[in-house]
């Protein structure tokens, strides 16, 4: 049988160091092993963070851009209806002018050719005479055309007679005069004072461009694009 012997101290110091070693040594591989898992742990949380800031950065430049594109439409639409009412505006400013030059000719016209005039009025006196086809009728007019309304009335009495048949008497209603300021013509009352037909050249003028407003516009503008239905 063999015996144990002692250890020295030598002996007991190199089992010390060695043991030591080791420890150290599980201890930094732990240490690393720890750091190592510190750091993916890290990386994922960061990762997680940035990623979820970048969501949220992404949100709101969505959103930013949302709202800048609609603030952008609703602008350029309030620009686009606001220079399509000055268009219009202009276009019904040169109309209005139009007519209102040709309401003043109308009016020079009556006073430089006195003998056209009366045509015009005998043939708007007849135009109401065939339109009432009574025995009585008064005419209105203004002061200054009451000898061209009588010569008319004579001349629009006998052609009425002639076409049909019968007898329409006219005169000159002096109580409710035309307006001096009117451009001209006459108003044309029946049915004992119920029925009154204007035929001033105002009125005349206001059917024409009620009548002929589109022919006027497509003429000055040319064809509305966006117009899909024509009468």
């Amino acid at each position: 049988m063999s015996q144990a012997h002692a250890l020295s101290d030598d002996q007991v110091g190199q089992e010390l160091r060695k043991m030591t070693a080791f420890i150290n040594q599980e201890a930094r591989e732990k240490a690393r092993e720890i750091e190592i898992k510190a750091d993916e742990e890290f990386a994922i949380e960061k990762s997680k963070l940035v990623r979820q800031e970048t969501d949220a950065i992404d949100a709101t430049y969505a959103k930013k851009f949302k709202q800048a594109t609609m603030s952008q439409q609703i602008t350029r639409s309030t620009v686009a209806n606001k220079t399509r009412l000055k268009v219009l505006a202009a276009r019904q400013e040169l109309i209005d002018d139009i007519f209102e030059k040709a309401e003043s000719k109308l009016m020079d016209q009556a006073k430089k050719d006195k003998g056209k005039y009366g045509e015009t009025l005998k043939g708007l006196i007849l135009e109401g005479m065939y339109a009432l086809d009574e025995p009585d009728v008064v005419v209105r007019a203004r002061k200054a055309d009451y000898d061209l309304v009588k010569t008319a009335i004579e001349k629009a009495s006998k052609e009425f007679k002639d076409n049909m048949g019968h007898e329409s008497n006219a005169t000159i209603d002096e109580e409710n005069p035309v307006a001096e300021g009117s451009a001209g013509g006459v108003w044309i009352v029946g049915g004992k004072g119920k029925i009154e037909i204007d035929n001033t050249f105002e009125a005349r003028l206001q059917i024409l461009k009620e009548n002929a407003l589109p022919a006027v516009r497509q003429t000055l503008f040319g064809s509305n694009p966006n117009r899909k239905f024509f009468d």
